[in-house]
């Protein structure tokens, strides 16, 4: 089987790959569709349809869904539009984050340039490959050019707290974001074509880690380690976390430019970062009184909006991404 994948062009591996992600998919929704045809629970007497924890499952399996496809389109659509897919995700979370962060009318000029001017710039220089640039363009220009714009509005009421709130959405919601499509600018020797493999390597063991840390949370309650921030964060869950997604990185060696040594190591930098980035956007939440972004509504996951789903990538892809660069000089 290894041998047959192996004498496929780049295109027909990446293929396969979607295929079986998505054959998996379907056999988790078929059975939970099965399990929602049964009436009763026979051990407890409850329905399976109405059930928490069938509804439970089924906000897991939709944000799987959705993300699979995301993946799957910007794969399909090339390097470029993939780009551009991005760029749009990048558009509505960074609408979440402002949306949850009071603004003053001072604030509009800023709030112009992030969203029409440095998200298409760091995009643009994504397409564009300028793999250099691309990381110092927002932490050092854009940093210091925003600061300067709201200044030149001349309102200094909370100037620092609300440079600071905009400063935080651009980063996280653009930079942060911006580093997945750039793994596919990335030169491996002997590698080329196979870059789609990267991306879907840091998005599959980080949403692992964090779906095994959720269940284990869920099923395995503990005491909480920081329960002012999040009453289900423990560390002994973390670490579960933790090893599924590193052990999931190690066992995809195959598909990526990395020996599974390198390929457990990098899974493990990838997943620190985006575990320990949920946890820092769920103390933004707490700090603006809201249990999930988007939209104010009831959600058994705690997230019904867009940068709830992808608030983990947006810090593991840049520290994925420049982790690689330095290890591997490329």
């Amino acid at each position: 089987m290894i041998g047959f994948l192996r004498r496929l062009t780049p295109d027909q591996q990446v293929t396969a790959l979607f295929l079986l992600v998505f054959g998996v998919l379907a056999l988790a929704s078929a059975a939970l569709l099965m399990l929602s045809l049964r009436e009763r629970d026979p051990a407890t007497g409850r329905r399976f349809g109405s059930s928490e924890d069938l509804r439970h499952a089924r906000a897991l399996l939709r944000t799987s869904w959705g993300m699979a496809l995301v993946f799957w389109f910007a794969w399909a659509l090339g390097d470029v539009m993939a780009t551009l897919l991005f760029a749009l995700v990048s558009f509505l979370a960074l609408r979440e984050f402002v949306t949850l962060s009071p603004t003053r009318r001072s604030d509009h000029r800023g709030l112009v340039l992030a969203f029409f001017v440095v998200l298409p710039l760091q995009y643009l220089l994504v397409a564009r490959g300028a793999s250099n640039l691309l990381t110092v363009f927002i932490p050092v220009y854009v940093f210091l050019g925003m600061a300067v714009a709201g200044a030149l509005a001349g309102d200094t009421q909370g100037f620092l707290e609300r440079n600071a709130k905009l400063q935080w959405g651009i980063m996280v919601c653009v930079y942060g974001l911006s580093h997945l499509p750039a793994l596919l600018i990335l030169r491996f020797p002997g590698w080329a074509g196979r870059n789609a493999f990267l991306v879907f390597f840091v998005a599959l063991v980080v949403q692992t880690c964090m779906l095994v840390q959720h269940l284990a949370a869920r099923y395995w309650p503990r005491p909480p380690a920081v329960p002012g921030v999040s009453t289900s964060f423990s560390w002994l869950n973390w670490g579960i976390g933790m090893a599924a997604g590193a052990l999931l990185g190690a066992l995809l060696s195959g598909i990526t430019p990395f020996a599974p040594g390198q390929a457990l190591a990098m899974a493990l930098v990838a997943c620190v970062a985006g575990s320990l980035g949920h946890l820092v956007m769920k103390a933004i939440k707490r700090d603006r009184g809201v249990t999930s972004w988007g939209q104010r509504t009831a959600s058994v996951t705690g997230a019904s909006g867009l940068l709830d789903r992808v608030d983990a990538l947006c810090f593991a892809a840049p520290v994925f991404l420049h982790s690689v660069r330095w290890y591997f000089g490329v």
